[in-house]
């Protein structure tokens, strides 16, 4: 990882906890700091970097690998959590939470921090095509499993997907957008893209909780192993298998070792779904996230040489 960015990561997290503690900024300032990334600097990654793509056969195996990994984590989290005796809420936020990286927000700035810009369109590809649709998909389901609510239709799962902004630039990316737009035109979309990694952290900052639930450590523990470790390991070795190579097959790895999706844990936090164990995940992830991403990207720069 480069070091700049590296310092920026922890300057802007360590500046979003203080202003938390000593209440500087409003309330809602990380739900308001987390729109802005989702309409503005997100679609703009998504513009810049997209039409560069080339297609390939391997491009297929960035977009299944997520899927794949949402069901190796139903086939290993179900019978640890009989072993383990995880209650039934606890399950289905492992469930969620292990399924479901931070792909974009965090994704998207780390795969470019640890990578380069040339990685970011694999990025795009295991997001957009992947773990965007497994939210609006096997996350909702999830939710209503264990939360007790009514399975969403397939009505309400299709206005989901349509209705999120960086789907809309994802189109326009693939179809309108010239690999080398204007000058003006490129340069604005690299300053906005460039906002995602402080904006995300300056907001995960703000609203990260390093409370640890006394009572929920086993699922805890068993998430972050999961989610930090077991998953990249599994996309490794399913990246060779789909005969990925070079930036591609590290993009896959890193993004698959990403800390859990934030939005996926205010999903059960709102349903009332282990709330403080939603929390961890997501706080203690992230933190020990800024270790092992630097040591999966080690280790894959070290198998590529």
């Amino acid at each position: 990882m480069a070091f700049d960015a590296f310092a920026l990561i922890l300057a802007m997290l360590a500046l979003g906890m203080l202003f938390a503690r000593v209440r500087v900024l409003p309330d809602a300032a990380s739900e308001s700091l987390n729109l802005v990334v989702l309409y503005v600097c997100l679609p703009a990654a998504v513009l810049l970097y997209v039409p560069r793509l080339r297609f390939e056969p391997s491009l297929l195996g960035l977009a299944a690998t997520p899927w794949l990994l949402a069901a190796a984590t139903v086939a290993l989290v179900l019978p640890l959590a009989r072993l383990l005796r995880f209650r039934r809420d606890e399950l289905g936020v492992v469930l969620l939470c292990v399924a479901l990286a931070n792909s974009s927000f965090i994704g998207y700035p780390m795969i470019r921090a640890l990578l380069g810009d040339d990685a970011l369109p694999f990025a795009v590809v295991y997001d957009q095509f992947g773990t965007f649709v497994l939210l609006s998909t096997f996350g909702l389901y999830v939710i209503a499993r264990y939360s007790g609510d009514a399975p969403p239709s397939a009505r309400e799962i299709g206005l989901r997907i349509v209705r999120f902004p960086p789907l809309w630039a994802l189109a326009f990316g693939l179809t309108l957008m010239p690999a080398q737009p204007p000058d003006w035109i490129a340069q604005g979309l690299q300053r906005l893209a460039d906002a995602m990694l402080p904006l995300v952290m300056l907001a995960v900052g703000l609203a990260i909780r390093l409370r640890i639930p006394r009572g929920e450590l086993k699922p805890l523990a068993t998430g972050l192993a999961l989610k930090l470790l077991v998953m990249p390991a599994l996309a490794l070795a399913l990246s060779l298998l789909f005969g990925m190579q070079g930036k591609m097959l590290q993009a896959n790895v890193l993004e698959s070792a990403m800390p859990t999706m934030i939005t996926a844990a205010a999903l059960a936090i709102s349903h009332n779904l282990a709330p403080r164990l939603a929390a961890a995940l997501v706080a203690y992830g992230i933190l020990l996230s800024l270790a092992t991403l630097p040591l999966w990207a080690a280790l894959l720069e070290a198998l590529a040489g």
